[in-house]
């Protein structure tokens, strides 16, 4: 029996979107396609009955940078992103792990939006986008809602998405004076992997240099990216002498709650995550006190 060819649709409307995605049960979004097409092809999901091919739409495809923040849309290529000198300057690490989302070629066409509906935990822009509190805009048949992108993902290939509902930009909030993030990552190899841990440090600084708030984000070491506000508690109040940095080290190591692969053992994951989390941290610091 000869397989029926899937159906492909590009509308130029959110409207059209949602109506598309709510008219079939086997539809997939086609944002960038650097995780579906690899998917389909090395043996996971068939094609679905339709792909709805969202880097038509204008607003999916808009930039706007504001004082208020940063409103990007959906479809917009990392490459786009990591290239914005204004949005590199405001968010570093944020544009650090977007560029370290696959090779050049890859960045040309993956987005925030599938790294994040991916729900892959070792994501590497999810961490850096929950640090900056950043939120996804969700369009559906009901209109319009937001979720916080640590609240997005449920699980390994799970969303919060239901059907006939898009992801159709993010709202990052500006950053505060003195403040900044970093994002680092262990991975095997020298370039182009996926990260065995991964963390996003976002610190806030007072005129004296000590810590006002804090967010630290681990990624790679548990079913979905984490929020770990007791590290974050570790560093407010400190100008991140070495015991503010151990204890925030501790909190990290003690939240995350890895798997034993050949990637890496339980043990050595959570220790990892609490050197890096010191990294970041030391980084962002460093940042925020330039400004």
């Amino acid at each position: 029996m000869t397989a029926t060819a899937s159906r492909f649709e590009a509308p130029t409307e959110v409207d059209g979107a949602v109506a598309l995605l709510a008219s079939e049960e086997d539809v997939r979004v086609l944002a960038g396609g650097t995780d579906l097409l690899v998917q389909m092809r090395t043996g996971g999901p068939a094609p679905p009955a339709l792909f709805v091919d969202i880097k038509r739409i204008p607003r999916l495809m808009a930039t706007e940078l504001s004082s208020d923040g940063l409103r990007i849309g959906a479809a917009v290529p990392a490459a786009e992103i990591y290239e914005n000198e204004s949005i590199r300057s405001l968010w570093p690490g944020l544009t650090e792990a977007t560029d370290l989302i696959g090779s050049s070629q890859i960045q040309g066409r993956a987005t925030w939006c599938g790294n994040l509906c991916n729900a892959s935990p070792a994501a590497d822009s999810v961490p850096a986008l929950i640090v900056n509190a950043a939120k996804a805009v969700i369009a559906g048949p009901s209109g319009e809602r937001s979720v916080a992108v640590e609240d997005f993902t449920r699980g390994p290939g799970q969303t919060v998405l239901e059907r006939g509902e898009l992801v159709v930009e993010f709202e990052v909030p500006a950053p505060a004076p003195h403040s900044a993030d970093a994002y680092l990552r262990l991975i095997p190899r020298t370039e182009m992997d996926i990260a065995v841990v991964g963390v996003a440090v976002q610190v806030e600084l007072d005129a004296a240099g000590v810590v006002t708030a804090a967010r630290v984000s681990l990624g790679a070491v548990a079913p979905t990216a984490l929020r770990v506000d007791t590290a974050a508690s570790a560093l407010v109040g400190t100008r991140l002498e070495d015991e503010a940095l151990a204890a925030a080290a501790a909190e990290a190591s003690d939240a995350a709650n890895p798997i034993d692969d050949k990637r890496g053992t339980v043990a050595y994951r959570k220790r990892i995550a609490g050197v890096l989390t010191k990294r970041a941290a030391k980084l962002a610091y460093d940042r925020a006190r330039a400004r």
